[in-house]
């Protein structure tokens, strides 16, 4: 009958927890539905409400229409701000065409928005850790234009110039890799040995829970699948941690579908976990997927346990179209 032939590998997925959604986004995403539910459609929303394809896809087909500038939308209409935040210069745009504005706002971001404006009353030169065009950083920088430069990773370090080395301080996109700021930091504090922190770290809970499990399963997996779109930079930043952590490989889908078989070739081990802005249906898409390939057995890789909320928008608990009709005019 010929010889032996070898058992292959038992196949088995490692799933990170915690993953996909966050705090800031269950909200911003609640926030959508129930301006819907309460003031129907359409509610504008500028930019889209979290960085995920399905979730805009979701929302647009309940009536939620996305634009790009708050110029696009009609007025006397209700206007949602993404969780990502928005500049000062947005909302007096917003108030400029009569409109009733939602603010979605992550807390979060709301957090570092208010430390730039107090650094700033301060006089401090803010170096403001991030990637340059993010929603984010836009936002962010638009608080103290005059008092923040972005420095995008430790390479950009060399190029960064200060009025006064003893009145600068750092804070950070809430969605970085925190091995990467850090690096940054380090390099920001060995030209400005004078450097303040922020009083709290910048970068978020949930980002930094994630990252946590892809570093603790990165080791033992032949390939990650992360979960999630290419516009969000929590999710492109899993990729990298998954990588440094020793993944042999790892990528980056928004859908089971979008996983290529020939990832698996020579795979026992594979790691799954999901951007913070992802829903649960898409993971279980990809581990119904793996599982029909011989990927049956699921292990839990557990980092942290996440138990914060927000409360939705104040104005929520307003008639936002009688202020908006009002706003208006005759």
């Amino acid at each position: 009958m010929g010889g032996m032939t070898a058992t292959p590998p038992a196949r088995r997925v490692l799933l990170a927890a915690p993953r996909g959604y966050c705090a800031g986004v269950d909200r911003a995403v609640i926030a959508v539905e129930k301006a819907l539910e309460q003031y129907g459609s359409p509610i504008y929303v500028r930019h889209e409400i979290v960085h995920n394809k399905y979730v805009v896809q979701t929302l647009e087909k309940k009536g939620a229409i996305f634009v790009d500038e708050t110029a696009e939308v009609p007025e006397g209409s209700i206007v949602m701000f993404s969780a990502h935040g928005v500049a000062p210069t947005v909302h007096e745009e917003a108030a400029q065409r009569r409109l009733a504005t939602i603010d979605a706002t992550c807390p979060l971001v709301t957090k570092v928005h208010k430390e730039a404006v107090r650094f700033a009353q301060e006089d401090y030169d803010i170096l403001l850790i991030g990637h340059e065009g993010h929603e984010e950083v836009i936002g962010t920088s638009g608080e103290a234009p005059d008092h923040i430069t972005l420095v995008d990773g430790p390479d950009d370090v060399a190029n960064v110039e200060v009025r006064d080395p003893d009145r600068v301080v750092w804070l950070s996109q809430t969605t970085l890799s925190v091995d990467e700021t850090m690096e940054t930091v380090d390099a920001l504090k060995t030209k400005f040995p004078g450097l303040v922190s922020p009083p709290s770290d910048d970068i978020c809970y949930a980002t930094q829970n994630r990252q946590t499990a892809v570093k603790q399963m990165g080791a033992e997996a032949d390939l990650v699948i992360v979960v999630g779109s290419k516009n969000s930079s929590n999710s492109v930043r899993l990729v990298e941690v998954a990588l440094g952590a020793g993944a042999k490989d790892a990528h980056l889908v928004d859908f089971a579908d979008e996983i290529d078989e020939a990832w698996l070739e020579g795979v026992s081990t594979v790691g799954v976990t999901s951007g913070a802005s992802v829903p649960e249906v898409l993971v279980e898409g990809v581990l119904e997927w793996l599982s029909q390939r011989g990927f049956e057995d699921v292990e839990i890789v557990k980092a942290a346990e996440e138990s914060i909320t927000f409360s939705l928008p104040k104005e929520l608990r307003r008639d936002l179209r009688a202020e908006a009709s009002r706003l208006a005019g005759p």
